[in-house]
């Protein structure tokens, strides 16, 4: 058996990852592919998984609140955007179920009838029984986004790393969806990412893992078998340090 470089992760899936290729919405064979990837490590790799999502297929807070036309105050839309990674969550939650993987949705918005609320050392507990922990509504509190909300618990639950599943294969000088000769970075110091203003993870975030020395590598969540890759160590993607 390979040996896994990293004992406990914390997978962050944005709302845009889980779309695919819909305009809006969740693409139920992108949820397919991520749980058949989460089945494989846990079964073979016996890690420690925790998943924060975002919710940005449903709602984008504030951006979308001027899109619509309305006044809407930021605090609501970011309410709003939290309740959209609920809706995520529950579906992942649903698809790695019909997989054969335990999991639980903790939630830092209280909503007894559909998920836990999030109490740190429960969280701990049901990794250690096995389970793969869902953790949503962000931080559960307005103008802190779901990158933050990714480093904060990974820090409470003692992660080794976070992996930032995009649509791309790491981090690039410019978006090379748009730019051909944007420049793509192997490896990044935290430091770097808050200078150049890349899109890696929001400030704060970075901010955060650079304060506890938490690791970030950005990888490819399209390519089947990418995230068993970044746990044994393999190169692929960018590696944020």
């Amino acid at each position: 058996m390979n040996k896994a470089k990293y004992k406990r992760i914390v997978l962050k899936l944005s709302g845009e990852a889980l779309q695919g290729k819909k305009p809006h919405g969740i693409d139920h064979s992108v949820l397919a592919l991520i749980a058949s990837q989460i089945k494989e490590i846990k079964e073979e790799l016996k890690i420690d998984v925790a998943i924060v999502l975002g919710g940005g297929n449903i709602f984008r807070g504030q951006q979308n609140s001027g899109s619509l036309g309305l006044d809407m105050d930021r605090s609501v839309a970011d309410y709003m955007g939290m309740l959209a990674t609920i809706i995520n969550g529950l579906a992942l939650q649903n698809v790695l179920e019909l997989a054969g993987v335990p999991t639980r949705v903790m939630t830092a918005i209280e909503m007894q009838r559909i998920a836990e609320p999030y109490i740190r050392r429960r969280a701990l507990r049901h990794m250690e029984k096995g389970r793969v922990v869902i953790f949503v509504a962000g931080t559960g509190n307005p103008y802190f986004t779901t990158d933050t909300a990714a480093a904060l618990r990974a820090m409470e639950i003692h992660a080794d790393v976070i992996l930032k599943a995009t649509k791309v294969d790491g981090v690039y000088s410019a978006d090379p969806l748009k730019v051909k000769d944007a420049k793509k970075f192997i490896r990044l110091k935290y430091i770097d990412v808050l200078k150049k203003g890349l899109k890696v993870m929001d400030a704060t975030a970075i901010s955060l893992c650079m304060d506890n020395r938490l690791p970030i590598v950005v990888f490819d969540l399209n390519r089947k078998g990418n995230i068993k890759r970044v746990i044994l160590g393999e190169k692929i993607g960018t590696l944020v340090n």
